[in-house]
């Protein structure tokens, strides 16, 4: 089947026959962005492929799942858990709402798993549907390239099968990293976090990203004592470092213990748990000890440097705007490639891809105001340029915005735990460069605000526009006083 092929932002046509391929498309990886970019690149009347490795709770290097991280170690069973810590503190705050709540009242952490994991399996069963539907074929096994438009595929009982294919698209995501400490193996990382045998009653957690933040917030919701411990001041780097600092506040207020500027540098086996050591000479004992210290792309075993596609430093495939590497026949999405690691980055990035490809519509993934959220209790969520950004970036002067409340929620319930929420605006444009809320239903309320944002939204149409009342969203609309003016020119940095 002949495809024109994108060169330099437009479209070749073929002169000659190509040769014969297999495959118009092979994909490695079926995961948010490799399932996304096979589906459409199937409706655009492209020849199919993909391969992933066997369905497993807890990756490895050969074993995987279709559906990816998020569907079945990541994103959705992470908010499964989520959910279930966060009833802890609704009976607690149901009290004052004349619900006759018993002091003790029991949580069954091997139900709450079996629900998880029968939802992980069903979605398992979706995304091969998806497939199907779509007229990919799947193989379950393997894959590694072994030239530009050849993918040899081992499958479970070792026999190999060689493909070849016009392009091939590399999505195999990443993996949990973990920090080379003496004593590394008794810990774990999120893989097997989300499917312990055993709920721990005393949780240490390294790092200071969103996995850590969550997975504290899990266990403390569910009744665990929980140590957090982070190389910086606050945790959630890279966030506005005002909205950190509600974080961290809110972590405290729910009763989990931060060391900030604190690293683990052993961990020791003892008939009590798991003795922690820290770089400040501190000691503690754990159920569990969960090193949240990052992720690596998931490069080493394709092959790659064989067939000359070119790595970062970090392992992850370097690609160009269009999401192809330095051989033209091999593409690559998602977190393999190290550039926003979200699954709907991943999604917009295989879409792009199948468009550019097979749909004849050239096109880049955009990455400007890419709205995220951090599931902690209760939760984060940005959109645009934190006020550290928008300052560096800035030619001049920056309004701040911010409100800082009690839920209505709250007054009731006598829970001490203020929303915080601001809007970073350009002063001579009045355009919203960022907005970010900590607080409950804060990813809800910024999906509907970044589409504001991607639409060049300014201060004063936030103004003119009604709010829903009551609720706390239509505090972004009645934001009416500065509450500063920050100068570009000073630029202030932080070490936070």
């Amino acid at each position: 089947m002949a495809r024109k092929m994108l060169v330099d932002g437009e479209l070749s046509k073929p002169n000659e026959e190509e040769a014969h391929y297999d495959f118009d498309l092979f994909v490695i990886g079926a995961g948010s962005g490799g399932v996304r970019a096979s589906r459409f690149a199937a409706n655009f009347g492209a020849k199919v492929a993909i391969c992933e490795l066997p369905f497993h709770p807890i990756s490895s290097e050969v074993i995987g799942g279709v559906g990816g991280t998020c569907v079945i170690r990541g994103c959705v069973p992470k908010k499964i858990l989520v959910y279930g810590a966060s009833f802890g503190g609704e009976i607690e705050d149901a009290k004052n709402y004349g619900w006759e709540v018993s002091d003790k009242v029991d949580f069954n952490w091997k139900k709450l798993l079996q629900k998880k994991t029968d939802e992980i399996v069903r979605l398992n069963g979706i995304y091969k549907r998806l497939l199907s539907n779509a007229g990919v074929k799947l193989f379950e096994g393997e894959g590694k390239l072994v030239g530009p438009n050849e993918v040899e595929v081992t499958q479970l009982d070792g026999t190999k099968l060689s493909y070849s294919a016009k392009h091939i698209l590399i999505a195999t995501g990443g993996r949990a990293h973990r920090p080379g400490i003496p004593g590394e193996e008794l810990g774990i990382t999120s893989d097997e976090a989300l499917s312990l045998e055993e709920l721990p009653k005393r949780a240490v957690v390294l790092g200071g990203g969103y996995i850590a933040v969550e997975f504290a917030s899990i266990w403390r919701g569910m009744g665990a004592s929980v140590d957090l411990f982070f190389r910086k001041e606050l945790p959630l780097r890279g966030f506005d470092d005002e909205m950190r600092a509600v974080v961290a506040r809110n972590l405290e207020g729910r009763g989990i213990n931060l060391h900030p500027q604190t690293n683990l540098t052993q961990l020791i086996k003892t008939d009590d748990g798991i003795k922690v050591i820290t770089d400040h000479g501190e000691e503690l004992i754990a159920d569990v000890v969960l090193f949240a210290t990052g992720r690596a792309p998931n490069t080493k075993r394709l092959n790659l440097e064989a067939v000359g596609v070119e790595l970062d430093q970090t392992g992850a495939v370097k690609v160009d705007e269009y999401s192809c590497t330095n051989v033209p026949s091999i593409w690559a999405v998602g977190d393999v490639t190290n550039r926003a690691n979200l699954t709907p980055v991943a999604l917009m990035e295989g879409t792009c891809f199948a468009k550019t490809v097979f749909g004849g519509q050239p096109s880049k993934p955009d990455y400007r105001d890419i709205p995220c959220a951090v599931f902690s209790i209760p939760p984060l969520s940005v959109v645009g340029l934190n006020e550290e950004q928008a300052v560096e970036q800035a030619n001049g002067d920056l309004l701040v915005f911010t409100s800082t409340f009690n839920p209505m929620k709250n007054t009731v319930s006598g829970r001490q735990e203020k929303s915080v929420m601001k809007l970073v605006v350009d002063a001579e444009t009045d355009k919203v460069l960022g907005a970010s809320m900590c607080g409950p239903d804060s990813p809800e309320i910024l999906q509907g605000i970044a589409i504001a944002l991607k639409c060049g939204a300014t201060k004063a149409q936030f103004d003119s526009t009604v709010g829903i009342h009551p609720s706390a969203a239509e505090e972004f609309v009645t934001m009416r006083s500065v509450t500063r003016r920050v100068s570009a020119r000073g630029k202030p940095k932080t070490s936070l």
